[in-house]
C-alpha cells in the first residue's frame, strides 16, 4: 500500500501519550526519537508527545546537513558543546539546557497521509501556534520549517517519515546566547554578516522576552493546550525502549561515521 492510499487520520482519532523524563544526554535524545518512532510504526506504542530535557549543551544538525559547513568544531569544543546528528531533516539547532524547549511527536503516518511536506509541517505545528497565541505571542508557520513572529523566529521544526510513522521534532528558543550561537554555527554567521551582526537577536527571538514566563511554565502551557485539544495520558519510557535507545546512542549516534555521514 502506498502512502497515498492511507486513509488520513486526525489528532482526535488517537490516544496520545505524554513522556517527560528527567534530563538526558543529546545522543540519547537522538536515539529515543528513532526508537519511539519505530515503536509507533510497529503499533507497539500509542502516538506520543515527548518533551525533552537536556543534560548538556549541544548542536543538533539535520540528517542531510554537512558537518563542516554547519559547525565550527573548534568553537564547539571550546564551549564544551557536543555535536550530534538527528534522523530528521531540517537545519542546525543550538541547544543550551535552560534556554531551549524541545519536543517531538511520534505519530502514525496516517496523520499526514496525502500531504506535501509543507502541509504536514503546518498541520503538525498548528496546536503550538494556538498555544503561543494564548501566551500573547502572535506566531505563524513559515515554510518550510519555521515558527516565527513579528519579533523573529521562535522555533524550527524537522520531520522524518519512517515505516508507518512520522516523527515531527521542534526546538524552540526560550532564551538564547546569540553571541555563542554565532561562534558555533557557521551558517548563522553567513546569514548575518551581510546585515551586520546586530541582527542576531532579531533573527531568533526567545520566548522568554516575549512571554515573561518561566521556561517550566511555557512547557506546562504547551502540554495543557495539547491535553485540552486532543487528550493526553501521562506515560513513561518502557525499560526495553530505554535499553534499545541506550544501545543506539552509544553504537550509532555517538559514532564518527554517523556524525560525519555528510562531512
Amino acid at each position: 500500500m502506498s502512502h497515498g492510499d492511507l486513509i488520513r487520520s486526525d489528532w482526535h482519532d488517537h490516544d496520545w501519550q505524554l513522556i517527560h523524563a528527567p534530563a538526558q544526554s543529546p545522543n540519547l535524545h537522538m536515539a529515543l526519537d528513532e526508537v519511539l518512532t519505530d515503536e509507533v510504526s510497529a503499533g507497539r506504542r500509542a502516538p506520543t508527545l515527548r518533551i525533552w530535557e537536556w543534560a548538556d549543551p549541544a548542536v543538533v544538525i539535520g540528517r542531510f546537513q554537512s558537518l563542516r559547513n554547519e559547525v565550527d568544531a573548534q568553537a564547539a569544543q571550546r564551549h564544551g558543546i557536543e555535536v550530534v546528528r538527528r534522523i530528521s531533516g531540517g537545519g542546525a539547532m543550538f541547544i543550551e539546557p535552560g534556554n531551549t524547549i524541545t519536543y517531538s511527536i511520534c505519530a502514525p503516518l496516517s496523520m499526514v497521509a496525502g500531504m506535501s511536506f509543507q502541509q504536514a509541517y503546518a498541520h503538525m505545528d498548528a496546536w503550538v501556534i494556538q498555544a503561543l497565541a494564548e501566551m500573547g505571542i502572535k506566531a505563524w508557520y513559515q515554510p518550510l520549517n519555521d515558527i516565527t513572529s513579528a519579533s523573529g523566529k521562535i522555533a524550527g521544526a524537522a520531520q522524518a517519515r519512517r515505516g508507518k510513522a512520522v516523527l515531527h521534532h521542534v526546538t524552540m528558543a526560550y532564551d538564547i546566547d546569540a553571541a555563542k550561537m554565532l561562534e558555533v554555527l557557521r551558517i548563522g554567521r553567513e546569514k548575518l554578516s551581510d546585515k551586520g551582526t546586530t541582527s542576531a537577536q532579531k533573527r531568533v527571538d526567545p520566548l522568554r522576552s516575549q512571554t515573561g514566563l518561566a521556561r517550566t511554565q511555557v512547557i506546562a502551557n504547551l502540554v495543557a493546550m495539547f491535553r485540552r485539544q486532543y487528550g493526553l495520558v501521562d506515560d513513561t519510557l518502557r525499560p526495553e525502549e530505554l535499553e534499545r535507545a541506550r544501545a543506539l546512542a552509544a553504537g550509532k549516534f555517538a559514532s564518527t561515521d554517523w556524525i560525519g555521514v555528510v562531512p
